[in-house]
């Protein structure tokens, strides 16, 4: 009988141990929410004008949620090939550059590029670059 309360009471401390955890891990933000953050932070660092932002916003709600939907078909067909992904990832980030260049001043357009994003491409190119090598 004692055994069976300290198992009891090991289950049940557990039981509130992960309760507790999964309390205080904060929500990940979904992908609208994200669209929103990223163009708070691009506004911020680019010194972005209002319709630039309504742009950026509107682009990054449309193509996050159309990128997760692609993740969603390959993950429904069971792919595994994290390249796979990496080329969706990809093909999306590109679209989004291409909308960001016919937003974004010349100016704007190089600081962003500073901001990390030249280095982005530069590896895009270079997953795309070795991918149509092996074919």
């Amino acid at each position: 009988m004692k055994l069976y309360k300290a198992v009891f009471s090991v289950l049940a401390f557990l039981m509130c141990a992960s309760v507790m955890s999964a309390q205080q891990q904060p929500e990940q933000p979904d992908v609208y929410e994200q669209a929103e953050m990223e163009a708070d932070r691009l506004q911020r660092i680019l010194d972005l004008e209002d319709w630039q932002t309504f742009y950026v916003d509107s682009t990054l709600k449309h193509d996050f949620p159309a990128m997760m939907a692609d993740y969603d078909r390959l993950k429904a067909s069971k792919v595994s090939n994290a390249s796979i992904y990496m080329s969706v990832r990809d093909k999306w980030m590109e679209r989004i550059d291409s909308t960001y260049k016919t937003i974004f001043t010349e100016e704007q357009w190089n600081a962003y590029l500073k901001s990390g994003a030249a280095r982005e491409q530069k590896a895009r190119a270079k997953r795309k670059a070795k991918a149509q090598g092996k074919k």
